[in-house]
């Protein structure tokens, strides 16, 4: 008779303690990242559609599960219930909220509740860092440009600088003057001495950028353009929704998932209906780490990632298990109340 599988203790993890976890350890997330996406390629996850919950009276609002499970040497299941709220912005808290669920792979209990905005920009910035390493020909761009100015846009400055990059230029262009002022004093302050330029434009960003990194809450594409790209920029497409559908189809064209990506109007979705077809998308990163992918020197390079919850498991897991190497797990005794199947009580 097989031994009866232990209820695991429940720990209650909050963001100061993933920011501690995370802080200086940079590389390793971004090494993280790039082996869920490996193990993901390989189809070592589930990561089924995430689920977006609406609301006819805050129709600019929305809260999203995103439920995955990965593989590899920790197998961990889970759920991210993400929050994206615009209208917190103008009330000077952020725009996104979050928290974390990680299930035990053998019972499926939850072992830990994480506090998750921390975890979601850091993947979605070790992402893009990743991505931009990979996707640049040949030498790193230096001259580095912000559509959108908020805590991604932070984070992805961040990740980049923390894993090697240096910048000749950093531009800064938001439809909120205050925003972008304030991200342009962040990015003086940050360490290095690139000249850092506010443009009243995006048009003027592009151009002037080679990279450009889209961070914003559009819902609509707002850059229409192809001209604008015609020096043949890496384009990091975090917030999905900018581009017009032109765009992308003047461009190689990198997602991070397939299916993922075609759904909910973001820019590939629109270029698939246009088009009728996916004859546009030139592979996935995965691919690219692959070496199955070449990168043209003639067309801009556009990656459109969707955001994959197996990316949040894994970094959840990753803060867990380093706080219960060093004794800081706040476990919640008795979260479970009945453990017995039939109620028996022991001791």
């Amino acid at each position: 008779m097989s031994p009866q599988p232990l209820v695991p203790p429940f720990a209650v993890i909050t963001g100061a303690q993933v920011a501690d976890v995370l802080t200086g350890h940079e590389k390793q997330v971004l090494d993280l990242v790039e082996e869920v996406y490996t193990l993901h390629g390989r189809g070592s996850s589930v990561n089924p559609p995430s689920y977006f919950l609406r609301f006819p009276d805050r129709p600019s609002a929305r809260i999203i599960a995103l439920p995955a499970s990965v593989g590899g040497e920790k197998p961990t299941d889970g759920l991210k219930w993400i929050s994206s709220f615009p209208e917190n912005v103008a009330a000077g808290i952020p725009r996104a909220s979050a928290v974390l669920i990680l299930n035990d792979h053998v019972t499926g209990y939850p072992f830990a509740c994480l506090e998750s905005s921390i975890i979601s920009a850091s993947r979605t910035a070790a992402s893009a860092a990743l991505a931009a390493d990979r996707l640049s020909r040949g030498t790193r761009p230096r001259r580095i440009g912000f559509v959108g100015t908020g805590l991604i846009a932070r984070y992805v400055h961040h990740y980049l600088q923390a894993t090697g990059w240096t910048f000749d230029e950093l531009g800064v262009h938001d439809l909120s003057a205050h925003h972008a002022e304030a991200f342009a004093d962040y990015l003086t302050s940050a360490p290095g001495d690139a000249p850092v330029v506010v443009h009243g434009s995006a048009e003027e960003l592009i151009t002037s950028s080679d990279l450009v990194v889209f961070a914003t809450v559009a819902g609509t594409p707002h850059v229409h353009d192809p001209a604008w790209f015609s020096h043949n920029p890496l384009v990091l497409n975090v917030s999905l929704r900018d581009l017009a559908p032109e765009i992308l189809l003047a461009s190689t064209n990198i997602l991070d998932d397939v299916e993922h990506c075609l759904k909910a109007d973001t820019s590939p979705h629109l270029a698939e209906q246009l088009t009728g077809n996916r004859d546009f998308i030139d592979g996935t990163l995965f691919d690219v780490l692959e070496g199955r992918v070449e990168l043209p020197a003639d067309r801009p390079v556009v990656f459109s990632p969707f955001g994959l919850g197996v990316l949040d498991i894994a970094l959840g897991r990753y803060v867990h298990d380093r706080l219960r190497e060093e004794g800081r797990l706040a476990h919640v005794e008795g979260f479970f109340h009945e453990t017995d199947r039939y109620g028996r009580t022991t001791g």
